[in-house]
């Protein structure tokens, strides 16, 4: 009898290559080592950017682990994929270290079952327990139906400068393979419906066993809001 082994997914080696440069960076940084605070000030100036609009970051991160065949025996990136994985690693590095800056404590969180860190939970805790605020609730609405990767990552950055100064925190691993999806042909339904669920499936710990009606008068799901919402 055969065993079959599930090989990862582009998404999951995105996801595992963010947190594997995240960690470490964010670790340094929190104490206060010059060569992590340096880097993100680096990779700061390339939030909202495309990665050929910044060829400081080049070399920055590596990224080579990418361009290698799986250990559980995958086969390698194609040429779209690679394009596809290495924005989605900048932008999701670049992100976090907007987020990072000048925070005391780690930005980056990695989600469980008990503990989500999606982007709708995230942007979920910027709002009052059991209120929608509407100018929090466009923005959301706004990068859901971004038309490109720029403009997608661009209004990202809104909201993680909301979620900064907040010190609310997110898997940035987690956004990065989304952000992969996003980028495939039939993927950004799929993220935009991840991310309204976690929308509505956040509770604040006073909120776990309140009614969820506050948060289904407000939004329903990302990919039913109209293109006026997204204006």
């Amino acid at each position: 009898m055969t065993t079959s082994t599930a090989t990862t997914t582009p998404a999951q080696r995105v996801s595992t290559l963010t947190s594997d440069i995240i960690v470490p960076l964010q670790r340094g940084y929190l104490g206060d080592q010059s060569h992590a605070v340096g880097a993100l000030a680096r990779l700061r100036r390339g939030a909202g950017k495309e990665f050929s609009q910044v060829p400081d970051l080049w070399g920055l991160a590596d990224t080579g682990a990418l361009h290698d065949r799986p250990a559980d025996g995958g086969r390698p990136l194609r040429e779209d994929e690679l394009t596809r994985a290495e924005d989605a690693v900048h932008v999701a590095l670049t992100l976090w270290a907007l987020h990072q800056q000048s925070r005391g404590t780690a930005m980056h969180r990695p989600g469980s079952r008990t503990a989500p860190r999606g982007l709708g939970g995230a942007v979920r805790q910027l709002m009052p327990p059991g209120e929608i605020a509407e100018p929090i609730r466009k923005r959301f609405v706004r990068a859901g139906t971004a038309p490109a990767l720029p403009a997608l990552a661009q209004r990202l950055r809104e909201l993680v400068l909301l979620l900064r100064g907040a010190d609310i925190p997110l898997d940035y691993a987690l956004l990065a393979g989304q952000l992969y999806g996003w980028q495939e042909p039939t993927g950004r339904e799929a993220v935009r419906r991840a991310w309204g669920r976690s929308f509505h499936s956040y509770r604040a710990p006073q909120q776990q066993k309140a009614n969820a009606a506050a948060v289904s008068d407000g939004i329903d799901d990302i990919t039913d809001l109209t293109d006026k919402d997204a204006s």
